[in-house]
C-alpha cells in the first residue's frame, strides 16, 4: 500500500474519533477537538490526491479508498450536525448546529442524491468502457462542502462553550453565514451533477440493437 492510500485509510480512521469527541459532552472542549480532527481529515483529502498525482502513485485501490473516505467523511459530518443537539455552557439543551432541521435534512438529501446519481452514471459509463474524469466543478463542490461543514463544527463549538457570552445578535449573524454557505454548497452540488450529466449525456442514450434477421 503506497503513501496516498495510507493517508486515505487514516482519513477513514479519523471519522469515528472526531465523532466520539463531538458526542462526548463530558470532555472539556470536545467539540473543538472534533473540529480540528474533522478539518485535518478534510485536508488529507487534498494531500493524498496531490501526492498521488505528483509522484505518479495513482492506483485503482487509491481511487476506491479516496472516494469511499470522502463520502463517509461528509455524511458522518452532516449526520452529526443535523441530528445531535448542542448543550451550551450552562446546561440548557440547544438545537442541532444546522437548524431548522428541515434545512439540514434537505442539504443531506441533495448530497446523498448527487453521490447516488454520480455512482449510477459511473456504472453506466464503465459498462460502455467510458471513463468519467473529475472536473473542476466537482472539485469546487468538494471544497465548498468541506468549508461548510468545518464552519458548522466551529459554530457548534462556539455555541457549546460561549453561547451565553456571544448574545442573540451574534448568534443570528453566525446562523445567517451558515445559511449562505449551505445554499451555496447545495447549488454547487446540484450544478456539479447536472454538468456531469450534460457533458456525458451520450452515455445515457440507448444503443440501437442491430437486427440481422431478414
Amino acid at each position: 500500500m503506497n503513501l496516498p492510500n495510507k493517508i486515505s485509510v487514516c482519513r477513514i480512521l479519523l471519522i469515528p474519533i472526531f465523532m466520539f469527541f463531538y458526542l462526548a459532552t463530558f470532555i472539556p472542549y470536545g467539540k473543538l477537538v472534533a473540529l480540528l480532527l474533522f478539518a485535518l481529515a478534510c485536508f488529507t483529502d487534498f494531500l493524498d490526491g496531490y501526492i498521488a498525482r505528483s509522484r505518479n502513485l495513482v492506483t485503482t485501490l487509491g481511487k476506491f479508498l479516496d472516494s469511499i473516505a470522502d463520502k463517509i467523511l461528509v455524511m458522518s459530518g452532516i449526520v452529526l450536525l443535523i441530528a445531535v443537539p448542542i448543550v451550551p455552557n450552562g446546561g440548557t439543551v440547544f438545537a442541532p448546529a444546522i437548524f431548522p432541521t428541515y434545512l439540514g435534512v434537505t442539504f443531506a438529501i441533495i448530497i446523498i442524491g448527487r453521490e447516488l446519481m454520480m455512482s449510477a452514471l459511473r456504472q453506466i459509463a464503465a459498462a460502455k468502457n467510458v471513463i468519467l474524469a473529475a472536473d473542476m466543478f466537482g472539485k469546487v463542490k468538494a471544497v465548498f462542502q468541506f468549508i461548510t461543514l468545518i464552519y458548522y463544527f466551529a459554530y457548534a463549538f462556539i455555541v457549546a462553550e460561549f453561547y451565553s457570552s456571544i448574545g442573540t445578535k451574534v448568534n443570528m449573524i453566525l446562523s445567517i453565514i451558515g445559511y449562505v454557505l449551505l445554499a451555496s454548497t447545495a447549488i454547487l452540488t446540484v450544478f456539479s451533477i447536472m454538468n456531469y450529466i450534460t457533458k456525458n449525456k451520450k452515455i445515457l442514450k440507448e444503443e440501437k440493437v442491430k437486427n440481422d434477421e431478414k
